[in-house]
């Protein structure tokens, strides 16, 4: 029979189990919920990469810290007095300073633990960062106080020898996007295809993040000149919508500095490119990405405004006075 230490050990260990499952029960959350610890879905293969290096990072070190949380709780519980000798208690209780295999131990497996979580991060960064030499879509991202434009530089088409051809507007410019006061910008974006994302700021650094990619890159002025990578690529793996953020401190208006990805499937970007670089007739100028959305008329994907974040009035005349 055990003692009643032991006895009340196991038993805390058991209510301790039980309660963990209970809670896990009671929040309803699938298996796939509780190893993502908060991070949304991810929509791109970098995306996953980064999630799962994540996951495993943190496991590893709930492991480890469960681990060093019971070995305090049991010296805790089960070693508060000094044992005793002939009746009479120890001076001091068994020291362990000069253990060679103890000392070596917490040693070595620390250094092992930081190695392994080295590679293993060195190994995500390199996929998450390699860049496809022949990308099949390159956006320039232009980011200014307190918004966004978007310029296509390479949409994906091709001549006979497989070279990029340029989606001009029939005045000769480039197709781009910009938003407003009263407009969230729009970037579209073709799902399955190797996006390449170049970014550049006209005045103070900011930061474009999307999170659904699980990726955040500073844009900063002048990058070239400054030898930075201002460039990164990913491809997307389904439709829909994504909202996007300026993650960088950028001034009065940084918090509504916000962009709405919109993933169509290669087809339909087609569509939207090549309406891009038309006259609408009803205005008598290009199609603006609003109006190419609606003529495609191919449900929620192609509504013609942002529907994941709202545009912010920056008139300050506009807002209601406080009582």
């Amino acid at each position: 029979m055990g003692t009643p230490q032991r006895t009340l050990g196991k038993r805390t260990a058991r209510v301790a189990a039980l309660a963990v499952l209970v809670a896990l029960t009671a929040t309803g959350c699938s298996g796939d919920e509780i190893l993502r610890f908060g991070w949304p879905v991810g929509v791109t293969e970098q995306a996953n990469q980064m999630r799962t290096l994540w996951t495993w990072t943190v496991v590893a070190a709930l492991v480890v810290g469960v681990i060093v949380w019971a070995l305090i709780f049991w010296t805790a519980t089960f070693h508060r007095k000094k044992k005793t000798v002939d009746g009479e208690p120890e001076e001091l209780p068994r020291q362990f300073q000069y253990n060679i295999p103890l000392e070596l131990f917490t040693v070595i497996v620390p250094t092992i633990m930081v190695c392994v979580l080295f590679v293993f991060t060195s190994t995500t960064e390199d996929k998450v960062l390699h860049k496809d030499p022949n990308p099949d879509v390159k956006v320039q991202v232009v980011a200014f106080q307190w918004n966004w434009e978007f310029k296509y530089e390479d949409a994906g088409k091709r001549d006979a020898q497989n070279r990029p051809v340029p989606v001009k507007t029939p005045d000769g410019g480039v197709v781009s996007t910009v938003g407003s006061s009263g407009e969230i910008p729009l970037l579209v974006l073709p799902v399955g295809k190797t996006i390449q994302y170049d970014l550049l700021s006209t005045d103070v650094i900011h930061s474009f993040w999307v999170p659904e990619f699980h990726f955040k890159r500073d844009v900063f002025p002048n990058p070239d000149k400054n030898n930075q990578d201002s460039s990164f690529q990913n491809k997307i793996d389904r439709e829909g919508s994504f909202v996007g953020r300026c993650a960088e401190l950028c001034g009065t208006y940084h918090s509504v500095m916000n962009f709405e990805v919109r993933a169509l499937s290669p087809d339909k970007f087609d569509q939207y490119i090549q309406l891009r670089t038309q006259v609408n007739p009803a205005t008598g100028q290009t199609f603006t990405a609003s109006e190419a959305l609606t003529k495609m008329n191919c449900g929620e994907l192609c509504t013609p405004h942002a529907v994941t974040t709202q545009p912010f009035n920056t008139d300050r005349t506009a807002r209601t006075a406080s009582n």
